[in-house]
């Protein structure tokens, strides 16, 4: 009976353990251009082997062609989600990415194409259109559950996300894209977290 209880006692305590180093903290950011500029649409990324671990394939999403241009320009998701590329204009598009996460073409249609397209590789993927040169739009897939866009303030709240080391990389669409991407080491602990990221070397806008 006292081994029983003594047992169950252990138990309990690794149980507390487990649920303490699970808290969660909050992460706020900032991104700005090197004259200070707040950049907008910003993707802020939380790299860890257990955010890789935590990642699942997220909701399907929409990227929009109205106006002979791509709504939104930036779009993030996790690896395994997929989009649908409804055609809102009176012409036909023919969209395509030639980049190695996620190699596609739709060709020549209007309306919404029968099936969506499923990105399974992180990395950057940039959209055209075949017909027209000067539409173009960014999906960011990630391996990740923390990540977000920066408002028009160039500010990003990440929550929920548990304690921890974790690499954070930030991009923006201004971004050269032979340029090494941003990364910078944050620490969460139970107080919240603020972190300054400095966009050096951006393409004009």
């Amino acid at each position: 009976m006292m081994r029983t209880t003594v047992l169950r006692a252990a138990l309990l305590a690794s149980g507390l353990c487990v649920l303490g180093s699970a808290k969660a903290g909050i992460l706020a950011v900032l991104v700005t251009d090197e004259s200070g500029q707040p950049l907008t649409d910003a993707v802020v990324q939380l790299k860890s082997p257990l955010a890789a671990n935590a990642v699942k394939s997220g909701k399907e999403q929409n990227i929009i062609q109205r106006e002979k241009t791509f709504l939104p320009a930036v779009t993030v998701i996790t690896a395994g989600t997929s989009i649908t590329f409804p055609n809102e204009d009176t012409v036909r598009h023919h969209v395509y990415s030639f980049s190695p996460a996620k190699k596609f073409e739709l060709k020549l249609y209007a309306g919404t194409p029968a099936a969506p397209v499923v990105f399974d590789k992180p990395g950057l993927v940039v959209l055209g259109c075949n017909i027209h040169d000067h539409m173009i739009a960014w999906v960011h897939v990630v391996n990740t559950p923390y990540f977000g866009k920066t408002d028009a303030q160039g500010k990003l709240t990440l929550g929920n996300v548990p304690k921890g080391t974790y690499q954070m990389e930030t991009w923006h669409q201004r971004v050269p894209s032979n340029a090494a991407p941003t990364r910078q080491t944050v620490n969460l602990g139970d107080a919240d977290t603020q972190a300054q990221v400095t966009l050096k070397g951006l393409l004009p806008s």
